[in-house]
């Protein structure tokens, strides 16, 4: 484990987190790849699965290696993605669960819109994507999906956490305001001490009503976090920032749903 900030054993951590009343502040699911989040008030999740929606469709960039009838975990690279096409940040996206259809606008007003559960709306989101991305594609860009598979940058399916408090340490060193959703977790938390949650790893998260979750990992940040997720603009180093700073380019954790329920913003948090 990098030089965090987190002390021998997480003794000292633990109990602070007992003291500090940790919550969840804020709930996101990523229905598209590389696109915008969407804000959950609360959500129904289940045994070890991501967040219902969250990365259920990808853009291949250009021929890809994809195949729907055995999907399968592929790099991130085989995908139209930030660390690549920091344009997709420019971009406003809606998605409506009731029937796939996925609504972008540019600066405020619509560019495109296609149902992505038909040959004929897939066709119209990467007939946008040909022309916005012109340049950055390997080739015609194809919309992906199949049930029941997760377009995540890991290969378990499970759902990523970041500590608003190491948000907060990180700001202090690159001197800015950032915002979290540079980092495009589907959990934000508040009330632990920074750095607290690489402590946590192989430990059980207890959530709200019954939802428990085990940490698997910690995250490691690639240079997709390193665009504005407002403007699209490259304007910061951050996996630099953090080997200088801290020794690792490591920023959230990866837990695994161990028992389902609901989550929703305020829930309380405690490490078992």
């Amino acid at each position: 484990m990098g030089a965090s900030g987190t002390d021998a054993g997480g003794t000292a951590h633990e109990k602070a987190d007992a003291a500090a009343g940790i919550r969840v502040t804020d709930l996101y699911r990523y229905p598209v790849k590389g696109l915008s989040p969407e804000r959950l008030d609360a959500v129904d999740v289940t045994e070890r699965w991501t967040f219902p929606f969250d990365r259920l469709y990808a853009i291949e960039n250009g021929p890809g290696r994809f195949d729907p009838t055995a999907p399968k975990h592929l790099p991130k690279l085989s995908f139209v993605m930030r660390m690549r096409n920091e344009r997709l940040g420019a971009l406003e996206t809606s998605f409506a669960p009731e029937d796939h259809t996925l609504t972008i606008k540019r600066s405020g007003k619509q560019v495109a819109r296609g149902q992505l559960s038909t040959p004929i709306g897939r066709a119209m989101i990467e007939q946008f994507f040909a022309g916005y991305l012109e340049g950055e594609l390997r080739g015609a860009p194809k919309v992906v999906s199949v049930e029941g598979h997760s377009f995540s940058d890991v290969p378990v399916p499970c759902v990523h956490i970041i500590n608003l408090e190491s948000l907060r340490a990180l700001e202090h060193v690159v001197g800015r305001t950032l915002d979290p959703l540079r980092f495009r977790a589907n959990i934000h938390i508040d009330g632990a001490p920074a750095w607290a949650e690489f402590d946590w790893i192989g430990k059980t998260l207890e959530v709200g009503d019954g939802v428990r979750l085990t940490v698997l990992d910690r995250t490691v940040r690639c240079a997709a976090v390193n665009v504005d997720p407002s403007s699209g603009d490259r304007d910061l180093s951050i996996p630099s920032v953090l080997q200088r700073t801290f020794g690792h380019e490591d920023f959230g954790i990866y837990a695994e749903v161990t028992s389902p329920g609901r989550l929703t913003e305020g829930d309380a948090l405690s490490v078992g």
